[in-house]
């Protein structure tokens, strides 16, 4: 690990933040408006704000359209794959199974740039990534309920938001080649809200309910959430995502989400007065330990071949 690293470790520690605290939004918000609306919702605000940095020249997005349909794909995976499967997944099981199979995207991300980036981390990078994915496992089994295991059909939907996400990081890393971390991040933006907003008209429609559509708008939990997620969990988390990936190699940043369960964790206990036991310390110190040997033992021939 080079000194030239730690703006990408910054970013991606920012990037755990930002997730980790979305979920405290999301629990609240979800229990007065639908996850699909309320995606379609938090993208629409989010490709505003990319598009209206973009007309007061704030950013710079220099793609011709042709070459748009290249990070389609990327956004295929996410947002859209992987919110879709995650949501549905989660209906069909229970938030526990949710988190174990989200922890599973290091172990997806890994195998992926192994076979299609040619990076092969260090076997020291290999045994820390693991025991972060056991950390996160842990707090997830131990918080699970009798439910666990009840739906197969749940859990394979479940199972594609994981390796959505190692799809997704993957992608964003080979693109960042040719593509500026923000191009990706608008892209990204634009096409969620499209996707997510037209399946939430459309159901409306479909249910003869359209008069509704902007009622959730109406409680400011649910305004507040998507305020937060649309602005930091999606335009500037995903652009410290696109920019970690843009620096380090996909099997080094896998770590990270990691975090993400902890900090959700931390502020769960904090802010909603959720209860602390033995098993979150174990799983925190397991995430801890794993993010950073994950980042310590990076092969100084991979940074080095990374895109500066």
């Amino acid at each position: 690990m080079s000194n030239k690293d730690y703006p990408a470790i910054i970013a991606a520690i920012g990037m755990a933040f930002f997730f980790g605290f979305s979920f405290i939004f999301t629990r609240s918000a979800l229990e007065h408006i639908e996850p699909i609306h309320f995606l379609g919702f938090r993208f629409l605000l989010a490709a505003f704000v990319v598009n209206l940095l973009r007309w007061i020249r704030v950013i710079k997005i220099d793609i011709p359209f042709r070459r748009w349909r290249e990070i389609v794909l990327l956004a295929l995976f996410q947002p859209i794959l992987y919110f879709v499967c995650e949501t549905i997944g989660i209906q069909m099981t229970s938030a526990s199974e949710g988190g174990m199979m989200v922890a599973l995207i290091p172990i997806f991300t890994v195998s992926m740039a192994a076979i299609f980036l040619k990076e092969r981390p260090a076997a020291p990078q290999v045994f820390s990534i693991f025991l972060s994915v056991a950390g996160v496992l842990l707090i997830g089994y131990m918080q699970a309920t009798q439910e666990i295991g009840r739906n197969f059909l749940g859990l394979l939907i479940l199972l594609g938001a994981p390796i959505s996400g190692g799809a997704f990081s993957n992608l964003s890393r080979f693109y960042s080649r040719t593509f500026k971390p923000i191009e990706l991040t608008y892209i990204m933006m634009n096409v969620g809200a499209v996707f997510f907003l037209g399946f939430s008209l459309l159901t409306h429609l479909f249910r003869g309910n359209l008069d509704q559509f902007l009622l959730p708008l109406g409680e400011p939990i649910v305004v507040t959430a998507i305020f937060y997620l649309a602005i930091f969990s999606s335009v500037v988390a995903f652009f410290l995502v696109n920019f970690t990936l843009s620096r380090l190699p996909a099997s080094q940043v896998s770590a990270f989400p990691s975090l993400t369960t902890l900090i959700a964790v931390t502020s769960g206990v904090i802010i909603l007065g959720e209860s602390l036991y033995w098993y979150h310390f174990v799983g925190a110190f397991f995430i801890i330990f794993g993010v950073w040997g994950t980042n310590y033992f990076t092969p100084r021939n991979i940074t080095a071949n990374s895109r500066g």
